[in-house]
């Protein structure tokens, strides 16, 4: 059998690894940071209900620009920010990570570099990686925030293209005030001269977060760019449906890379319906905050350091051997996330059922490794 390093692949992709999370059958799967709660009936039979009007018609090509659902998805974003939005400065694509691919196609790619502060979110390198895009790594504090000094002296050297920022971060859970999303955007602008650099704020977790949304700071910054998903708040990560909000000229730059149809006639359906009941999503996304701060607070009783988390999930520590503990609590039937930051471990906010069995595991794994 052919071994991958025998094909000519791109030098750059050698001895590399694909993204990816352990999927194991075990009781409670706290690892991908998926919404626990399944869609309610009323939705699953709105759902059926559009998808059955779309099977209709799938004889012919879905609308090229999805129109319709990028109004739905500027209603949404203008009411539950409070910036107005045209249909004009909204995209959207099989998943936030095709938003990002897309952003990278455009402003990014051979010859270009982009900049993130690690640890992030993983895919932002690997993707960045896949579109021939140099990825330069950024510092984060002790605490993982950023230091804008630091930061802005980064940017100021390497002048990089395309600029992530991930608020909330992931795997972390701290997010970013607006005066350092500004402070990194005009030294991004500085640092090229003029030319200016896309600066691209994941907010993959947004609506989990206790501060209010940065996405208003677009207003008059025109390569400042917010990308989102209806993977984690609207718990459809089996939807794959991720959206941007930023200047029209964006938005009208990543139609110039993007595959002719890429969003099917069943996901615009199938996301038309979920934003419908956005009123009764965002209720489950309540119930997660207030688990999830229990879950910080109860991990810290424990004499654990918790990461201040404004996402779905909460990275704990710090433990002497991370992987051990990681063993240790999937023996007591919970998965939770080792995402290589030393000392730490993440966890999804599941039900509080399943929180309670991972609090209980955490408890006994404690206890056996100080024995």
């Amino acid at each position: 059998m052919t071994r991958i390093d025998e094909l000519p692949i791109r030098d750059e992709l050698r001895g590399k690894s694909p993204y990816g999370a352990p999927q194991l059958n075990v009781p409670v799967q706290l690892n991908t940071n998926e919404n626990p709660h399944p869609l309610p009936d009323a939705l699953v039979r709105r759902i059926a209900e559009r998808v059955s009007e779309a099977a209709r018609t799938l004889n012919r090509y879905p609308d090229r620009d999805a129109v319709v659902l990028r109004t739905q998805l500027a209603a949404y974003l203008t009411e539950t920010t409070g910036q107005p939005l045209e249909p004009t400065q909204v995209w959207a694509a099989n998943g936030s990570n095709e938003v990002l691919q897309q952003l990278l196609q455009a402003f990014g790619g051979p010859g270009r570099t982009a900049l993130g502060f690690d640890p992030s979110y993983s895919m932002h390198a690997l993707i960045a990686r896949g579109t021939g895009t140099e990825w330069i790594s950024g510092p984060r504090t002790e605490e993982f925030d950023i230091d804008v000094e630091a930061a802005v002296a980064v940017i100021r050297e390497h002048r990089p293209d395309v600029v992530f920022l991930c608020s909330p971060n992931n795997p972390t859970g701290t997010a970013l005030p607006a005066e350092t999303i500004l402070a990194l955007y005009e030294a991004a602008q500085q640092a090229r001269g003029g030319r200016g650099a896309l600066v691209v704020v994941d907010e993959a977790y947004a609506e989990f977060s206790h501060r209010p949304s940065t996405l208003p700071l677009i207003e008059g910054r025109p390569t400042l760019v917010f990308t989102r998903t209806m993977s984690k708040a609207f718990g459809a990560a089996g939807l794959r449906l991720g959206y941007l909000a930023a200047d029209r000229a964006v938005v009208d730059a990543v139609q110039l890379v993007r595959l002719p149809y890429h969003l099917s006639a069943i996901t615009q359906a199938t996301a038309h319906a979920a934003l419908e009941f956005s009123e009764t999503l965002l209720g489950y996304v309540a119930e997660l905050k207030t688990e999830r701060d229990r879950v910080v607070a109860e991990l810290r009783a424990l004499g654990l350091d918790v990461t201040e988390s404004d996402a779905n999930f909460v990275q704990f520590g710090r433990f002497a051997d991370a992987a051990d503990v990681w063993r240790r609590l999937l023996d007591h039937g919970v998965l939770v996330r080792d995402n290589g930051v030393p000392g730490r471990l993440r966890v999804t906010t599941g039900t509080r059922a399943e929180n309670d069995a991972f609090l209980d595991a955490v408890r006994a794994v404690t206890k056996e490794i100080n024995e």
